[in-house]
């Protein structure tokens, strides 16, 4: 979308041409997208090339090391459990359990964020009033606490019902920021200009400026899907997880249970945290990348203070200043006097 003078307002400090282009080809950017995705193609793929059944109780020998220790075997490369569960049984079909409670929480909380941010941002008035004291008085709310007595209290949750409640605690922080970028946005020139050709006020927010805050949506959904992971990494640990799904959190939990730091079964905690940490941190560099995308400014800044760093600082006193322009001194030829 283009202002009558032919200035890109896609985002605000957005380069043109190619330039906008590239920036969508960061470094971070590439790197945390190529992180999750090594994560979501191991749980959708795994399934192709190894058995998961093994990730079912009594399905293998107890307590095998992995294959590069004495005692292991090529046939559970990654070593099993005291359960008799394979390890990388475990890890494809946790992984991929692991992602989808977080991307369902995160989804569902930024359908919320979303209506929220927009309508309270672009409405103003009471509406925004009232958007603006939910999102903080919710943010107050002890999460981790009122997650903890909710999983408690139903009992068996499934890893469907457990994203639903992530849910609601993901949207606050994210309704906060579209929200913030819909106030600075709504008097954009083009916004007027499709007020004026008489466009809904649902069509302006959905249609002409929902398209120009996708980088600021996907950042605040890679965010509230970490928030999710975390928090549902949190309550499995606990043992208030789905107990008929594995997922990473309940290989920790049951690792727990069977004293596994205690006896040495290393391979038994130690390869869930692997994965969780590679997820982390995919989706922390991602949401950098994002950032750099939504706000190219941020990028231009960095760039300079890199370069800046690299110079060095040269003080100007007042006498200097005052001096007028400097001169350059230039070394005598002759003999001393």
């Amino acid at each position: 979308m283009t202002e009558g003078n032919g200035t890109d307002t896609l985002l605000p400090g957005a380069p043109e041409g190619g330039q906008r282009r590239a920036v969508w080809l960061n470094f971070k950017l590439v790197a945390g997208a190529s992180m999750v995705l090594l994560v979501v193609f191991f749980g959708l793929l795994g399934p192709l090339f190894w058995n998961t059944k093994l990730a079912d109780p009594a399905s293998s020998p107890p307590n095998l090391p992995p294959i590069w220790e004495a005692g292991g075997t090529g046939a559970h490369p990654l070593g099993t459990e005291s359960l008799g569960r394979d390890i990388l049984a475990l890890l494809i079909v946790g992984s991929e359990a692991t992602l989808r409670v977080g991307a369902i929480a995160a989804a569902a909380g930024l359908v919320i964020a979303v209506v929220l941010g927009f309508g309270g941002g672009y409405l103003g008035g009471w509406v925004d009033d009232v958007v603006r004291v939910l999102a903080d008085s919710w943010v107050t709310i002890p999460a981790l606490a009122v997650l903890v007595v909710l999983a408690a209290a139903l009992q068996g949750v499934t890893a469907d019902t457990e994203a639903l409640l992530l849910a609601l605690f993901s949207w606050p922080e994210a309704t906060r920021m579209i929200r913030s970028q819909m106030l600075s946005m709504r008097g954009r020139s083009y916004v007027k200009m499709a007020r004026l050709s008489g466009v809904s006020s649902a069509g302006i927010m959905f249609t002409e400026i929902l398209p120009n805050m996708i980088p600021y949506v996907v950042a605040s959904f890679v965010r509230a899907m970490a928030g999710a992971i975390m928090a549902a990494t949190g309550l499995e640990a606990l043992g208030l997880g789905p107990t008929q799904t594995p997922t990473l959190g309940t290989t920790i939990y049951y690792a727990i249970q069977g004293s596994a730091l205690l006896r040495g079964i290393w391979w038994w905690w130690g390869m869930p945290v692997v994965v969780l940490v590679l997820i982390f941190s995919g989706l922390f560099i991602l949401s950098i990348g994002l950032d750099e995308v939504a706000n190219p400014r941020i990028k231009r800044y960095r760039y300079r203070v890199r370069r800046a760093g690299r110079r060095p600082a040269v003080p100007v006193t007042a006498s200097a200043v005052s001096a007028g322009p400097a001169t350059v001194a230039t070394p005598s030829v002759g003999t001393e006097q």
